[in-house]
Order: C-alpha cells, then sequence, then structure tokens
C-alpha cells in the first residue's frame, strides 16, 4: 500500500508539521491524503510569526496591493491543482471546484484593487477619522467552501494592514494548505500563516492572547462557542453562523419557470450552504404545482463522484453531517411527512444521498424549525402571507429570505418586511461578487464580510484631533 501524499501548513513561510491525520474522500471514505495536526508549539510559532510580521506590513499599502495582486495570480495559475484537491477533499463536482479556485482569485484581486478612503474629515481642519489596522486575527473557516472561505477573511484583513493566521476545517484542510504555501511567494514571511487541525487547534487560536480578533465562519453551536472564548480579553469577532432561510413562494409564481431557480436555490453545493434555502412555503393553491415541479427537477439531476461526467451533486462532506441530514429526514418520515422524490443512498460507498423534496411535513417539525445543511427540502403550505412573514422573524435565524412572484415589486414588498440580512427577489443563493457585504441576523452571527464593510471589520476607528495639522 502506497503512502499518503502529506500536506504542510505554513508557518513563517516554512513548512511545518510534526503529527498527521487522515483526509477522506467523501466519494469514497477512503483516506487519500494527511494533514498536520498543529501542536500547541507549533500554533505559538504562528501567532509569534505574524506578531513580529505586522508592524512593516501595516506600514505601506501601497506593498500591500501589489502582494495581493501578485496572490491573485498565483491562484489563477494553479486553479487545476488546486481544484482537484478540492473536489477530493470536499466532495463537490469538478467544475464546482474550479468555479471555487477561480472565485477565491477574484476575491483577493477586488481586495487588491478596491480604493480605500485615507481619512474622512469630520469638522475642516480640525477632526478626521482614520481607519487603523487591529494587528493579528485569526481566521477558521469551514468546510463547504474551503478555498473561497479563506480569501474571504485573509484578503480584506491583509489589505488593511494585518497579518493572518489561518485554520481551515479538519474535513477540508488540503487545498487551503497548498494554497497558502503557493502564496509564500506573494508575501513576505509571517504576514500569512495556516495551521491545521481539530476543535483543540481552533480553541487554542481562540483563547491565544495575541491575536485581536477572531474571524469564524461555521455552525452556531460553534459560533457560540467562539464567542465564549474571546469574551475573556475582549478580542473582536465576526460570526458568520448559520442560517435557516425561507424561499416565499407568492401566488402568482409562473411555477413552470421559476422551478430551475428555486431548485438550485435550495440545493446549491448539495444544500451545504449557510444561505441556501432551507424551506419553501408554497400557498395552497399552487402547492401540487410547485411540488411537481421541483420535483421533476430533482429527478433530472446526476449525483456521483465529482470526477464523473455530468454530475451535478457530489456527496455530503462527511459522516457526521451525512447521519444529521439523514436524522432530520428519517424523524420527518415518521412524523408524517411524505418524501416526493429523492431520500436514497447511491452505491455502496460514499455520504451521497440523492435530492429529496419533502411535502406534508407537519408544523414545527425539526427539518422546518432548523437547518439541515443537506440536500433535504421541505415544502410548507399556507394560507396568509402575514403569518408566514410571522414565522420568519420569529425564528432564532436570520441569515436570508427570498421572495418569488411574477411582479417583482409585489414580491420585494413582502421582502422588505423579513428581519433577515440578505433578501432576494425571484432568486436565491446569489453571490454577485466580493463588493457585496453579506452576514445575518440573530443566531445567524455577528458583522459582514465583504466589500468595503467587510474589510471595515479589520479595523479600528481612530479619531484624530488636528489642532492645524492638515487632515
Amino acid at each position: 500500500m502506497s503512502e499518503l501524499q502529506r500536506f504542510s501548513m505554513t508557518i513563517n513561510g516554512k513548512p511545518a508539521g510534526t503529527e498527521y491525520f487522515s483526509v477522506l474522500n467523501p466519494a469514497t471514505e477512503v483516506p487519500f491524503a494527511e494533514a498536520p495536526e498543529a501542536t500547541p508549539t507549533e500554533v505559538h510559532a504562528a501567532f509569534a510569526a505574524a506578531e513580529a510580521a505586522f508592524d512593516v506590513w501595516a506600514s505601506d499599502d501601497g506593498v500591500r496591493r501589489s502582494a495581493l495582486r501578485k496572490a491573485a495570480e498565483v491562484i489563477t495559475a494553479n486553479v487545476d491543482e488546486l481544484a482537484q484537491i478540492l473536489m477530493s477533499e470536499q466532495g463537490k463536482p469538478l467544475a464546482d471546484a474550479v468555479g471555487e479556485a477561480h472565485g477565491t482569485a477574484a476575491w483577493i484581486g477586488y481586495f487588491a484593487d478596491v480604493e480605500i478612503p485615507e481619512s474622512e474629515v469630520i469638522t475642516p481642519g480640525a477632526v478626521a477619522q482614520v481607519r487603523i489596522p487591529l494587528g493579528v486575527v485569526a481566521a477558521i473557516t469551514p468546510w463547504n467552501y474551503p478555498l473561497i472561505q479563506a480569501a474571504w477573511k485573509f484578503a480584506p484583513a491583509l489589505r488593511a494592514g494585518n497579518t493572518v493566521v489561518l485554520k481551515p476545517s479538519p474535513y477540508t484542510p488540503l487545498a487551503t494548505l497548498r494554497a497558502i504555501e503557493l502564496l509564500q511567494d506573494a508575501f513576505p514571511a509571517g504576514v500569512l500563516n495556516v495551521v491545521s487541525g481539530g476543535d483543540s487547534v481552533g480553541v487554542a487560536m481562540t483563547k491565544h492572547p495575541v491575536p485581536a480578533m477572531v474571524s469564524f465562519t461555521g455552525s452556531t453551536s460553534a459560533g457560540k462557542a467562539v464567542a465564549a472564548a474571546v469574551a475573556d480579553d475582549l478580542k473582536r469577532v465576526t460570526l458568520e453562523l448559520g442560517g435557516n432561510d425561507p424561499a416565499i413562494v407568492l401566488d402568482d409564481i409562473d411555477v413552470a419557470a421559476a422551478a430551475e431557480d428555486l431548485f438550485w436555490g435550495a440545493f446549491v453545493n448539495n444544500g451545504q450552504v449557510c444561505g441556501a434555502a432551507k424551506r419553501v412555503f408554497v400557498p395552497e393553491s399552487i402547492y401540487p404545482a410547485v411540488a411537481d415541479a421541483l420535483v421533476a427537477v430533482a429527478q433530472s439531476v446526476a449525483v456521483g463522484a465529482g470526477d464523473q461526467e455530468g454530475v451535478r451533486l457530489g456527496p455530503i462532506n462527511n459522516r457526521a453531517q451525512f447521519e444529521r441530514v439523514n436524522g432530520l429526514l428519517e424523524s420527518a418520515v415518521a412524523a408524517g411527512a411524505r418524501v416526493r422524490t429523492g431520500g436514497e443512498t447511491v452505491g455502496d460507498r460514499g455520504y451521497f444521498l440523492t435530492p429529496t423534496i419533502l411535502t406534508d411535513v407537519p408544523a414545527g417539525a425539526e427539518i422546518i424549525e432548523e437547518e439541515q445543511f443537506g440536500p433535504v427540502l421541505p415544502l410548507v403550505p399556507y394560507t396568509d402571507i402575514d403569518d408566514v412573514v410571522n414565522q420568519v422573524n420569529r425564528s432564532k435565524y436570520g441569515l436570508g429570505g427570498s421572495v418569488w412572484s411574477s411582479d417583482p415589486n409585489r414580491a420585494l414588498a413582502v421582502g422588505r418586511r423579513l428581519r433577515v440580512g440578505t433578501v432576494y427577489i425571484n432568486g436565491h443563493a446569489i453571490n454577485h461578487g466580493p463588493h457585496v457585504p453579506f452576514g445575518g441576523a440573530r443566531w445567524s452571527g455577528i458583522g459582514v464580510e465583504n466589500g468595503l464593510a467587510g474589510l471595515e471589520e479589520y479595523t479600528q476607528r481612530q479619531i484624530i484631533y488636528g489642532n492645524g495639522a492638515d487632515l
């Protein structure tokens, strides 16, 4: 049996790693590579390197812009390698992995070139406002979009003048480890470091005395733990957490025209998207038609390993999530829900589940009230739109929501009533690019990512009383 390929962490510009764990391909459930399990000494070394590199890095915005431009070029030049790694560890189809790698380069390039005001005059000749970097940022990323989520964090943090220690999910560490290794050609040593490992590594990062900020994307339960961990020394924190986004269909929708977009608003990345539609509210008068249309789309979608021709959906990423999604599905069916299509495994190996449309789901069922984060979509009938809006606004989650109608302005009137971070009209889980801020309400998070607003999260507002100086 051949030895598994070993990937390295990058600390102070150099490869690192002494202890290792196996990474599985979710399509085969077979280990195909190893990643380092960072020791406490290695975590400390990463923060020490970032701290030592901070002052020089923070001093020259021109250098930062040039470095980020080069970083975008490096990612673009290595898209094929990174996409193959990403497909193998995450499970998504190769075309989607290629798209994620290109998106990663686009995010880095945006933050390299975005114009940031040097200062804002509050009182001419007397008072101005500037933004200064915080210091060292600890960034922790999830397993659904590991590569681009890393760029969501390190690109604005670095452009703002901070240095970074990054940790990817232990389910999907490899593409990120390789990307940061490649990016050492773009950044000075210590500016961008990456460590890998399980929950204990993340805890060590959040509790370490050096970082001034923790930026975390993941589950709501883990986000609460991060918030508790940083409270003791009042670190800055951004949390992009779970969602239970509703898609609200109005009674004038063109069902046939909307079905494809509605389906992919829920099943993009196999439903493993915090901002995907997790439940669809449908008027009783058109409930059968909407169900039939979504079933037809679901049955046309090929499920399989990401390197197979024509596959649109791969496996669920890991066994724990596979079991959670199946548990929610089984619980709903036991309570009376009807599986209109899907709910089946594929083959005898891998975490595959065919896209599943549920009808007749009892009110209050967990699969309606909680985020499933997988390829199962419950359809909920309604007669009163005010009741639907109230249900959405009473939810613990508030990441996003969508409204679907043949009249976009009618949909917008309903959308404006939703207390969520993002409202979509006749679409869902749409991302128009790195210039658009993204964040949620309530249990869906604190702060925003992307755009100038996202970059400002990595800064301290500083007020200057000039007393005659040129502000």
